[in-house]
């Protein structure tokens, strides 16, 4: 472990934007680097954080004074607080196109419907996920696939400021019982800590809202209402199904994913691999592992999800689709250590629907052979690169 900057891969793309628009708008969770990211890239740039209450203050009370401090332009992290800023940022930018500004929030709710209202093409979008496997994986090809996912890839971990077992429960206490409590001010912190669980255990299974209520105790309404902020506090993902107008019966409900397996082993009571090793949910998290890879791609490159899945009405899944154009490429994910003819059942219906439209077909597994020359390639998890 070491205390040295950790290199994100969204910078490069961070850069071209900061040419081309006078606004960069970062959001992503709590705690993913988004602070220590635009701090390292953009320091010649005078930075405040809207968390402070005396800066947030000033720039409420004098928004024109506070803005106008620096000619060049500044960071501003934790904008949601502040939104009326931005009104005030979009004057300034289109008087002194060469000013430049920096924004973060990690609250894509608030953020991203101010940013939508008042900076409308002229800023740039990121959304800076947890580290990815790529950043890091040097050090993470040192670990077990087991305790890859207990650790989670939050910054802080790889950097050697924290320990897995100490960042996640002050993580829920701290940051998301408390976001979530300010917006949707839940009375019971117990019946959300419940929900928080249950969708644990749903990780990789179809979202069933009325389900969920019931075992909660809340109105399915509550329960979409909840699970809306918690998409927007980057805590969880929901994956869209594949759906054409064909004959064929397909799903059309979303699957359920967290944006980082170490919060969701926390949440799910697992502390150790040992009991990673043993649980249920093991292969349902190596799923949830790598579906968020293939996101944090895409983010990192400063691209829109383009990830699907394939269910149709007989349960024949492919778990992971990349939409490219009309065509997809297709990766079913497995956490065995031992490959198995089944593996390709879903791919190979699909391939069948789809016929040329199936560009690309893959299984990702945890085991060591690998056959990269086959219709249906196969990799190692730690190989994922290569598919995306």
């Amino acid at each position: 472990m070491t205390n040295s900057f950790i290199k994100r891969d969204i910078t490069p793309v961070m850069l071209d934007m900061h040419r081309y628009f006078p606004v960069i708008t970062m959001t992503g969770p709590r705690q993913s680097g988004k602070t220590t990211l635009l701090r390292k890239v953009f320091d010649k740039l005078p930075y405040y954080s809207l968390e402070n209450l005396d800066i947030r203050r000033f720039a409420m009370n004098d928004p024109t004074g506070f803005l106008s401090r620096h000619p060049e332009g500044m960071v501003l992290d934790e904008v949601q607080h502040t939104p009326d800023l931005l009104s005030y940022i979009q004057g300034m930018v289109d008087e002194n196109p060469e000013k430049r500004f920096v924004l973060s929030g990690s609250s894509q709710f608030s953020v991203i419907r101010q940013i939508t209202q008042s900076l409308a093409g002229r800023t740039g979008m990121l959304e800076l996920m947890p580290l990815s496997y790529n950043e890091v994986k040097k050090q993470a090809d040192e670990k077990t696939l087991d305790e890859v996912m207990l650790h989670g890839f939050f910054p802080a971990l790889y950097a050697g400021k924290n320990r897995y077992d100490l960042l996640y429960p002050s993580y829920v206490k701290t940051y998301l019982e408390r976001d979530v409590r300010d917006v949707l001010q839940v009375k019971d912190m117990m019946q959300f800590q419940t929900f928080l669980r249950l969708c644990a255990a749903r990780i990789g299974s179809l979202f069933n809202a009325s389900e969920l209520s019931g075992e909660v105790g809340v109105s399915a309404n509550t329960v979409k209402s909840w699970l809306s902020v918690l998409q927007a506090s980057y805590i969880i993902k929901l994956l869209t199904p594949f759906h054409e107008n064909m004959r064929k019966r397909l799903t059309k409900t979303p699957k359920l994913y967290f944006c980082d397996t170490g919060l969701a082993c926390y949440l799910l009571g697992i502390e150790t691999e040992q009991q990673l090793t043993r649980d249920k949910m093991r292969g349902h998290l190596f799923e949830n592992f790598i579906v968020m890879e293939a996101l944090k791609n895409r983010y990192n490159r400063g691209k829109e999800s383009n990830l699907l899945f394939y269910r149709d009405s007989n349960g024949v899944e492919v778990d992971l689709l990349f939409k490219n154009g009309s065509d997809y490429s297709a990766v079913e994910i497995k956490s065995s250590q031992t490959y198995h003819p089944d593996f390709e059942t879903g791919i190979r219906s699909l391939n069948a629907l789809l016929k040329d439209r199936l560009t690309d077909k893959a299984v990702l597994y945890a085991g060591d052979f690998e056959n990269d020359t086959a219709e249906i390639k196969l990799f190692n998890y730690k190989n994922m690169h290569r598919l995306f």
